[in-house]
């Protein structure tokens, strides 16, 4: 009996150490959560309530902004020709070079001529004779008549001296026919630019034989390089913008600009030296159809290339400026508030109060947007707006913007 008695206080005893225990963690335990708790509300009642949140704002702009459209543009030239030989002969001189630089006209080679020179003097000898012979003939068409007039001869004697003459007067035409074909074929001799251009390799020397119609390299390419084409592709979703500002422009086409890779690096001209402005053109071709693969509209534009800044075969980045947002307002995309489908800003009113407005973004380029919802000159907040709620009262400052950021935006929205 003692016995059990003995392990009943044992059993009690670590009952009652064990429960000490697990009170004496939940104490530890709760005792940070208390204090942490107890800290916020100590601050929030030592930190002076209403005091002003101090804000960035940036004042909206009112200004002109361009929508334009960029895409990946490859210059091609406007016509490529290739020179080829119109008969077989032998390359006598070859007065172009390597890349010369061509005018409508000028002569770049001259084949042996003594075959087609022989011919023509032949078929003019040919004609000469036939002449004569149709004079004489005349003369013996003349006497008939006469003859017959006096019934000398008979009226058949008439006709076959008009028939021997209307035969003379064909062969008189065959010959002169045979004399412009000899001119022509000596023409082939020489070969002369049929357009301004700039020449490519040279692919033959003096003495080489040329032959017609030959599947062999041409003679020389020669590109037209002024003006020049620049072929491009826009999304088919931009489709019906590009051809809304086609049919606005009546009184112009529409005009597209080339941005140079230089400029598109931030690559600044050499001291002394004045930065080319980038090329201008106009939209030329549209196609008529969507690529169904790729879903996207050819278009092409061409520019004036005195200069000579674009090449065929260039890579080149293309912008189209559709139409212009006249006295847009226009703030910084940063201090735009999106949730879902809504769009809003917080602004800071004449009693220092943000107020936060829904607005609409019309138009975005670079770092900035075009808006409406506000008015120029608002001060939209740009930092801190996140821990912002409609009515708290505000401390302003600039706001921690680029000032090159406009404009840099608009610049790059004019394309200058």
């Amino acid at each position: 009996m003692l016995r059990k008695s003995s392990l009943a206080l044992i059993v009690a005893a670590l009952l009652a150490t064990g429960g000490w225990w697990i009170w004496r963690q939940q104490t530890r335990a709760t005792a940070p959560e208390s204090a942490s708790g107890a800290a916020p509300a100590q601050a929030a009642s030592a930190a002076p309530k209403g005091g002003p949140q101090t804000v960035g704002v940036f004042s909206a702009l009112k200004q002109d902004v361009p929508v334009t459209l960029e895409a990946s543009g490859t210059v091609a030239a406007l016509n490529l020709l290739d020179i080829r030989a119109q008969t077989t002969s032998i390359v006598k001189d070859v007065l172009i070079k390597d890349g010369q630089t061509v005018r409508k006209g000028d002569l770049l080679f001259r084949f042996d001529d003594r075959a087609a020179r022989a011919d023509l003097d032949k078929a003019r000898a040919q004609l000469a004779r036939d002449r004569n012979n149709l004079a004489d003939l005349q003369r013996q068409h003349q006497r008939a008549v006469e003859l017959r007039a006096q019934n000398f001869v008979a009226q058949s004697a008439v006709d076959t001296a008009l028939s021997n003459l209307e035969a003379q007067r064909s062969l008189l035409q065959l010959d002169e026919a045979a004399v412009q074909a000899a001119q022509v074929a000596l023409s082939y001799n020489e070969i002369r630019s049929p357009m301004a251009g700039r020449a490519g390799n040279v692919n033959v020397v003096a003495g080489s034989l040329v032959q017609a119609n030959s599947s062999a390299l041409p003679l020389v390419s020669i590109a037209q390089i002024n003006p020049i084409a620049v072929g491009f592709t826009l999304p088919e979703t931009q489709l019906s913008a590009l051809l809304q500002a086609t049919r606005n422009t009546k009184a112009e086409p529409l005009m597209a600009q080339v941005l140079m890779p230089g400029a598109r690096a931030g690559m600044k001209p050499a001291k002394g030296e004045e930065a080319a402005a980038p090329p201008q053109g106009r939209i030329t071709f549209v196609d008529n159809l969507v690529d169904a693969a790729s879903g996207t509209i050819k278009a092409k534009a061409e520019f004036d290339n005195e200069q000579q800044l674009l090449w065929p075969g260039q890579y080149v980045r293309v912008r189209l400026q559709l139409r212009v947002i006249k006295d847009a307002t226009v703030i910084p995309v940063a201090a735009i508030i999106q949730r879902g489908n809504e769009r809003s800003v917080f602004v800071v009113d004449a009693d220092k109060l943000a107020q936060q407005l829904p607005v609409q973004i019309r138009h975005s380029f670079g770092e900035m947007a075009v808006v409406e919802g506000i008015k120029p000159g608002d001060k939209v907040v740009l930092d801190g707006k996140q821990n912002l709620r409609p009515g708290t009262a505000v401390k302003e400052q600039a706001a921690a913007l680029n000032p090159a950021a406009p404009k840099r935006a608009a610049s790059a929205a004019s394309g200058t």
